[in-house]
């Protein structure tokens, strides 16, 4: 009955990938946590978590290539292509989260300590990054370009901060402060975190793609 009417079909998807973003973002910060706090509960429910992403992945492309076949406008056939785009960005931001919970394992597993000053590096990190997806996701929830200006900001204040932190990094292990294993888990995450950062800021510019449909603009 949903494919009855495409406009609510469209409509059900888009609102599907927002509750997919909204696990992913949250798994993120599960991840990270698991990291600072070596929580081996929180490890298991982030790769739990990771499941319930790829199965959403799953199902969500193959339901958005049924609406694609409906008889659609031009801009609901730009909003679902750009619904595709987004649960692929939302799916690779679920992988690093998965990454990061690997690490976290390793710490725990290997004893691998992370100073206190990498890990408030990390927990800043973390807090840009967060920013960006959360934001993305509420713009994708209320196609509402208001955040667009703060993440393309935030994003590139993301790639600043992991050349700064990387160059710590370097430092910290020629100064022989920090072990190769805690240096290689620090490295891994910063690099993860900015990639993550660009998968939400993807999300971000799908929705502006969106609105200048709105504005009938060509693009």
């Amino acid at each position: 009955r949903i494919f009855e009417s495409p406009a609510f079909a469209v409509e059900t998807a888009a609102l599907e990938v927002v509750h997919m973003g909204q696990i992913t973002y949250e798994n993120v910060t599960r991840a990270i946590d698991a990291v600072l706090t070596v929580n081996s509960d929180e490890v298991e429910t982030v790769f739990k978590t990771e499941q319930t992403i790829n199965n959403m992945e799953k199902m969500l492309t193959e339901y958005l290539i049924k609406v694609d076949n409906l008889s659609l406008t031009e801009k609901q056939k730009k909003v679902v292509n750009n619904l595709f785009y987004s649960v692929s960005d939302i799916e690779r931001i679920g992988d690093h989260a998965e990454n990061v919970a690997d690490a976290a394992r390793q710490r725990k597993e290997e004893g691998v300590s992370i100073s206190k000053e990498a890990q408030k590096e990390l927990g800043d990190m973390l807090e840009m990054v967060n920013k960006i997806i959360r934001y993305a996701v509420e713009m994708f929830a209320k196609s509402d370009e208001t955040h667009m200006q703060e993440i393309i900001t935030l994003e590139d204040q993301v790639d600043e901060k992991e050349r700064e932190l990387q160059k710590k990094h370097v430092e910290r292990l020629t100064k022989g402060e920090c072990s190769p294993e805690a240096g290689m888990i620090f490295s891994d995450i910063v690099s993860g975190l900015e990639r993550v950062a660009d998968h939400a800021t993807n999300i971000a510019f799908a929705i502006t793609t969106e609105e200048e449909m709105d504005e009938g603009k060509t693009n």
